[in-house]
Parts: C-alpha cells; structure tokens; sequence
C-alpha cells in the first residue's frame, strides 16, 4: 500500500477544494483502514465548498471533506473483532463521545459531544479512511457500491420518515431535494396510502415521480388545496415531512394537517424564522426534530428495505471519475441534479 493518497482537502478559508496528495491515515488499535470506492456529495459539502458563513464557523483547515462513502476494509486494528479484511463496508459518520447521558443510555444520535467525519475529523473524500470500527456498517451483496455510497443521506431520509407510523397514513413532504425523494420512497414501500411531495423545482419534482409512486406538485404553479380535493383528503394529511428548510413550505404543511397531525423536520432553515405557534397549538400538531440517523436502528432498518424491495437507485443522476471532481460539484450546484456519486477507483 502507498504511503500517499489523493484526496479533496480544503486547504485554506475560502471557497472549491483542491485534489492534491495527503499521508494515508494510521489507525489505532480500535480502528479500520478502509479503501475508499465510491462517495456521494453531500449539501454539507456545498456549503463547505462555497466556504458560507456555517464552514467558517464549523470547519478547520485543513481538512480532507466528505462523509458518504462506501469500501473496503484494509487494515484492522489489533483490538479489531468481527470485521475482516477484504469485507465491504459503508459507516456511520457521526463519532460519538461515551460519558454524555445520551450516549450512556445508548441514544448515540443524540450525543452531544458528536464530530462528524468530512465537518470536524478527516474524511472520505480520500483513497483511504480512518474509521472507528464502532462506526462500520457492513454491506451485504444486495446493496452495491453505488448505494452503498448514498446510505448516509439515505439514513436520514428513513430516519425522518419513520418517525411517525405511516401504515395507510396520508404523507405530505415539503422539499424535492434527494432526501426529500428518498424519503417519499420509504413511505411509500412501509404502506402509506398516499405520498405527495411540493417543491418549486421542475426538475427535481420530475426526478420525485421517477424514482417513487408519489403526487408530484409545483406549488409555484398548482395549490396544494386543490390537490387535496382531488386526492378526496377531506380533512388533509395524516404526516408531514419537512426536508426544504422553507418557512413558507412549513407554514402550508400545517395547514395542510389534520387535527393532531405530525410533523417531522429535518430541513433546516436559514437563521430564525417567524412561527405561528398558536396555529400549531390550536390544531394540536406534534414537530419532532430529526437529527442524522439513530446510531443503528436507522441502519439496519434501511438496509433490510433495501435487501427486501426499497428501490432509490434513481435517485443518483450523476457519476464522475474523482479526477472530474469540479464537474460533480458543478452538477450539485445546478439545483437540478438528485445525488452526485465519484469513483475513487
């Protein structure tokens, strides 16, 4: 194995990334060395490559980015049991502290001291990854590389949709981004009765309808009340998943609701956005925030969907050579592309 590695790093406080040589990583006793296969991007690393105010403030430089991936196990620490080498892995992200309440009670998600690999640890936008083995995941044959790739974002699609029981529910999810159409396809395959997805975004509501059996609906052109009557929703929607980080969108699902409807948030808004509690509290409407994927209940549940029936494989419009990295980027910026994978092979 080499000494050096290519990787994406963010050399410097400013926007783009640089594909440049780096160490390949040493691990510990408690750790793996995976060779990286293929990653997605992500819109963590949107903002990371445009440098917004949230990567000024979150970032170190320099860093090797990204946190979706899928590969191979290299090398194992000695204290390394159950993994072996050659095995196929994808792996959680989010690294987590053991003394938080949280993380002691084993609701790892919730753990306050968490860092994320690709945020705040060195990524895998790299041939190789430096990986807890508490944080592998295995991959069976049913789920390729490619998928294997997109489980992160998958991850919090299934997080957010199975928050709430959907068995013959009404879905409304407000935001056509990948997660928001992943997501739209888990409720679909758990049983919900009708799944309709808004954006303002052609493209995306296009891909939506391809990828899964959803109402697809321009709110820019089409009002949502209308679609309502023509579903025959005579008191609205059972749930909502909020994927767009849009008041406006977060507005019109609550009064989109029935009394005592759901709501499960996973978009994040830009700075402090002005809500109408008192229509939230007189229509009786519970809001769980979503945060990652629950460390590993998300994990198995989605890839058992996947082995048994749950097909998101569309939702990936665009594949690069890592050596066209900036034309994967180019792509996610568009707004128009679902996921971006690169092949690091």
């Amino acid at each position: 194995m080499r000494n050096t590695m290519q990787a994406l790093v963010k050399t410097a406080p400013a926007p783009e990334l640089e594909l440049r040589y780096e160490p390949v990583p040493e691990i510990g006793p408690d750790d793996v060395l995976i060779r990286i296969k293929k990653t997605g991007i992500c819109g963590t690393d949107i903002h990371i490559w445009n440098w917004d105010d949230w990567a000024a403030k979150t970032v170190p430089t320099p860093l090797i980015t990204g946190h979706e991936f899928a590969g191979e196990i290299v090398e194992l620490g000695r204290n390394v049991e159950a993994l072996s080498i050659g095995q196929r892995v994808s792996g959680e992200g989010h690294l987590i502290g053991k003394t938080s309440r949280q993380s002691r009670a084993g609701k790892f998600h919730l753990d306050p001291e968490t860092r994320g690999i690709g945020v705040n640890e060195q990524g895998a936008f790299a041939e190789y990854l430096r990986l807890p083995a508490f944080n592998v995941v295995p991959l069976p044959d049913a789920v390729d590389d490619d998928i294997g790739a997109i489980l992160d974002p998958l991850g919090n699609a299934v997080h957010t949709a199975l928050s709430f029981d959907l068995v013959g529910e009404d879905v409304l999810i407000t935001g056509a981004g990948p997660i928001g159409i992943m997501a739209a396809a888990v409720a679909r395959h758990v049983g919900a009765r009708n799944v309709v997805i808004t954006d303002i975004n052609p493209d995306r509501l296009s891909l939506a309808a391809k990828v899964a059996d959803v109402v697809p609906v321009n709110v820019a052109e089409e009002d949502l009340n209308d679609v309502t009557f023509r579903l025959k929703l005579k008191e609205g929607f059972d749930v909502g998943l909020e994927m767009s980080g849009n008041q406006r969108a977060l507005d019109q699902m609550v009064e989109a609701l029935v009394m005592g409807g759901q709501i499960a948030l996973l978009g994040i808004p830009p700075g402090k956005s002005p809500v109408d509690w008192s229509r939230i509290v007189f229509k009786a409407i519970t809001i769980k925030g979503v945060y990652g994927r629950e460390i590993f209940e998300t994990w198995y549940k989605m890839i058992a969907m996947l082995e048994n029936g749950l097909n998101v494989r569309d939702v990936i419009t665009h594949r690069f050579p890592v050596s066209e990295f900036r034309a994967g980027f180019d792509a996610m910026l568009s707004g128009s592309s679902g996921k971006v994978v690169l092949d690091w092979t």
